[in-house]
């Protein structure tokens, strides 16, 4: 399955689309990670992972609305694909697989 895994960034910004589903676009997605995670993000970086997400086909965009504000450049929008799902299934399903298996005496959990 190491095909469908996704790095931690790759992760959040999968989630975020999914949490602003139908108003995801680069503002957008860097402004809800910023306020949720309260963690600094870069445009590009963030650019370069929405299209890497996109090439690995767990994303896909569409064009939006142009706009006076926007100097007649129409913004970029977002949404999860199925694949993408996918990857977000078998990650959550991993990371539980893990929290399941680890002794609670480790971390001192009640």
């Amino acid at each position: 399955m190491k095909h469908i895994q996704l790095g931690e960034f790759e992760e959040i910004v999968l989630l975020t689309v999914g949490v602003l589903h139908g108003n995801a676009y680069g503002v957008t997605i860097k402004d809800e990670i910023e306020q949720r995670l309260n963690r600094e993000v870069t445009i590009g970086a963030l650019q370069i992972t929405l299209r890497r997400l996109e090439s690995k086909g767990f994303l896909s965009s569409k064009l939006g609305e142009s706009g006076e504000s926007r100097r007649g450049r129409p913004k970029l929008f977002f949404e999860i694909t199925a694949y993408g799902k996918k990857a977000l299934d078998y990650s959550k399903a991993s990371r539980d697989e893990l929290w399941k298996a680890l002794p609670k005496l480790v971390l001192n959990l009640k």
